[in-house]
């Protein structure tokens, strides 16, 4: 009976490096994030941790990082729309250094949709929907699931398992190929 999950963010994309926001601005992996996908990969093998199948994301940045995962553990690959980042509106495209934390600030509106984007409560009934039923699904069928997903997605993905001020939900973040495990209780 499996009990955990594991979720990782997707290599660097050129917009990690241009540092904008990318939410669902479909942005490629840069070189250094194909070989951080690939890193992760040995790390899988070499750390002996456990996946029965991964979920990704339908964004190429994930889509990519997950495929170089999969193909070098041999495990299955399942595409999850609902892994998908957050659709950040009017932000798409804000380049961080321009107007340094205004993003971080909006973020803390939790019914913002930023203008035609996804709001914080959306994002996290359909995350926290996902994560009820990969939790069923873990426990009923014996698997260990990876997502590889986005920042945005993570952040939520985390307040479902930790209680959190507002502040530490926004500031929560997650590095590019880093994996981390979640116990279900």
């Amino acid at each position: 009976m499996s009990n955990y999950i594991y979720i990782t963010r997707h290599g660097q994309s050129q917009w990690n490096v241009e540092k904008k926001v990318q939410g669902v601005t479909d942005t490629p992996l840069t070189q250094q994030g194909i070989e951080q996908a690939h890193a992760l990969a040995l790390k899988l093998k070499e750390e002996k941790i456990h996946v029965d199948e991964i979920l990704y994301s339908p964004l190429s940045r994930a889509a990519d990082t997950a495929r170089i995962i999969a193909e070098e553990n041999k495990l299955p690959l399942t595409l999850e729309p609902r892994l998908i980042e957050q659709n950040f509106g009017e932000y798409e495209g804000h380049e961080w250094t321009k107007h340094p934390g205004v993003f971080h600030e909006v973020k803390k509106q939790f019914a913002c949709d930023y203008n035609g984007g996804e709001s914080m409560l959306r994002l996290g009934q359909r995350i926290y929907n996902l994560i009820d039923e990969l939790k069923e699904r873990s426990l009923k069928e014996n698997k260990t699931f990876l997502l590889v997903s986005h920042g945005g997605v993570v952040r939520m993905f985390h307040s479902y398992f930790f209680s959190e001020s507002n502040e530490d939900f926004v500031s929560t973040s997650i590095e590019n190929c880093e994996i981390r495990k979640y116990v279900f209780k």
